[in-house]
């Protein structure tokens, strides 16, 4: 592991906390272009990814209504959450500029496009 701490998850110098990683999707797809989104997050689904609980194996985004949603991806309750924790395979929304949106909609559209997490982190806090 180079550059890279294994106790957090963190790349050195770069600002970065990684939480979740989907390795197999390289080798399972062929890698078109990579956008980066972000992720509208209950404050229990952030305490979770803060302990690196979540999983983006089975997870994929799908284009609805002028939005786009992660799809099966799992993050677990934060135990201490008690009564106000999150379901932990809800469709959580992206964040993305509508032209993107646009343009993410007609090309999944087209025969065998799938969008597909490649990563869940946090930048710079």
């Amino acid at each position: 592991m180079s550059n890279q701490s294994k106790k957090t998850g963190k790349k050195a110098g770069s600002g970065e906390l990684l939480v979740a990683q989907n390795r197999a999707a390289s080798y399972n797809y062929e890698l078109l272009e990579k956008i980066e989104a972000g992720i509208v997050l209950t404050g229990t689904e952030v305490k979770s990814l803060r302990e690196g609980k979540a999983n983006i194996r089975e997870s994929y985004a799908e284009v609805r209504a002028n939005n786009v949603w992660l799809v099966n991806c799992h993050i677990s309750q934060y135990l201490p959450g008690g009564p106000f924790n999150h379901e932990p395979l809800s469709r959580r929304r992206l964040l993305l500029h509508k032209q993107e949106i646009i343009k993410l909609g007609v090309k999944t559209q087209q025969k065998g496009l799938t969008l597909i997490p490649l990563r869940i982190y946090f930048r710079d806090g």
